[in-house]
């Protein structure tokens, strides 16, 4: 269900409040949790967060109190790499990379022509990552200008903050999916002057990954991130072992498949590269030193046997991460079931991903590796008011556990290997109710 309105209005949420204050792998305070607190909402923004006991007795009777005691509200999850144009696609029986290109996404994505299906599946779309609990997402069109416009409009509808951009692909895919050097640069640049920076809308140069795009191309890419210094960058790399062949196949002058994006411009603050398993030592400190992040994608990871991301390895190299769906290679909407997929990942890797660190990345690091953690990804007072509330007791199971955990830490491990999108209780965009299950 959609209420947003539009017009100013003051809530105060009680439940459990938990947000983050810094990574939890750095030490120190890293969160902030109120067992009983109170979230208070005025004008779409933030305005205060505590205890119920120290803020309820200040509420004037002006303001709407609703209470959501025994539920857990956190800020809304952040999806940083996600394919609106392959949800229909979602599902699908694995292949590896290169093959799963040829037999779904194509002929999927060949049907965006059609603006009226561009509009159906961004409608649905929309509504899906509102009920897993997805407030923000970075999120690849198709080749078609028209596929921007859909999902851009519908998630303006919403006042949702969502970045995207149109695929730039001029070789190595079926004709009738080609753009050009020139006109790729055009559309993009025709979309971008039409809606980044409109309400909540920002837009995401999108060149879909090196092999697809001549040098020429890429060029006009990078031409396109000078020319615009505060839009994004958002493409693939080092998703899989025969990929990184093809590339260097594809571009023997260059170093590495980094290389190839760096030497076009393509690396910097608002650069956000999707998987990133198969890359060295000097590409990691390549894209700390220019500020570019990563999205890690389990779930498309495992589904298509493409690797696994060594996040500790990434983090230490001082490198941002966040984390994607990546529907439809990925295997759900809910950024709950790709922390318990990152869990696993960790733990094949032979390392521990915390729960505390798993929801700092859905959060507070997903907004800081997208540079909007002055905006969203936080209860920060001045915040946009974009958050969610969980039901801790949403199945039979979840709730018999929930009543043996002790700790926090228990209850956040058990959300996300037990709980699926039945948990996400409230959506709230802009402080506005966006859906309620």
């Amino acid at each position: 269900m959609s209420t947003n309105t539009g017009h100013a209005r003051r809530e105060a949420i009680r439940g459990s409040v938990l947000h983050f204050l810094d990574d939890p792998a750095a030490g120190g305070t890293s969160y902030e949790y109120h067992a009983d607190g109170l979230l208070i909402v005025e004008d779409s923004y933030i305005s205060k967060v505590g205890s119920a006991s120290v803020l309820l007795p200040q509420l004037d009777s002006q303001i709407t109190l609703t209470d959501c005691t025994g539920k857990l509200i956190v800020p809304g999850f952040i999806d940083a790499h996600v394919h609106f144009v392959q949800t229909d696609i979602i599902g699908s029986h694995g292949e590896r990379l290169l093959e799963w290109l040829e037999r779904y996404t194509f002929p999927a994505e060949r049907r965006f022509a059609d603006a009226a299906h561009a509009r159906e599946v961004a409608e649905f779309f929309v509504r899906e990552l509102l009920r897993n609990g997805t407030t923000t997402a970075l999120v690849m069109g198709s080749v078609h200008p028209a596929s921007v416009d859909a999902i851009f409009a519908a998630a303006q509808a919403r006042d949702m903050r969502l970045i995207a951009g149109k695929v730039m692909m001029d070789r190595n895919c079926p004709e009738d999916l080609r753009d050009t050097a020139s006109s790729g640069y055009a559309e993009s640049k025709a979309l971008i002057e039409r809606w980044h920076g409109k309400d909540r809308l920002q837009y995401a140069i999108t060149p879909r990954f090196a092999p697809t795009s001549t040098p020429e191309q890429l060029a006009a890419a990078g031409r396109l991130a000078r020319e615009h210094p505060d839009v994004y960058v958002h493409t693939h790399i080092g998703e899989n072992e025969e990929e990184v062949a093809w590339v260097a196949e594809l571009f023997p002058e260059r170093r590495s498949y980094l290389d190839v994006y760096d030497h076009a411009g393509l690396l910097r603050r608002r650069s956000v590269l999707a998987h990133g398993i198969w890359l060295d030592d000097s590409d990691l400190g390549r894209l700390s030193q220019t500020r570019s992040a990563l999205a890690h994608c389990p779930t498309s990871n495992l589904a298509m046997g493409s690797g696994l991301f060594d996040l500790q390895r990434t983090s230490a190299a001082g490198v941002r991460v966040a984390l994607g769906t990546d529907v439809g290679g990925g295997t759900s909407f809910g950024l709950l079931r790709v922390l318990d997929e990152a869990y696993k990942v960790a733990q094949l890797r032979h390392h521990s991903l915390s729960a505390l660190s798993a929801f700092y990345l859905a959060t507070l690091g997903a907004a800081r590796a997208l540079d909007l953690d002055d905006r969203i990804g936080s209860f920060r007072p001045g915040n946009e008011a974009d958050f969610i509330v969980l039901d801790l007791a949403a199945t039979p199971l979840l709730a018999r556990r929930m009543a043996l955990a002790r700790t926090l830490e228990e209850r956040l491990f058990l959300l996300m290997t037990l709980a699926d999108d039945r948990a996400v209780f409230r959506t709230y965009v802009g402080g506005q109710l966006a859906h309620a299950r």
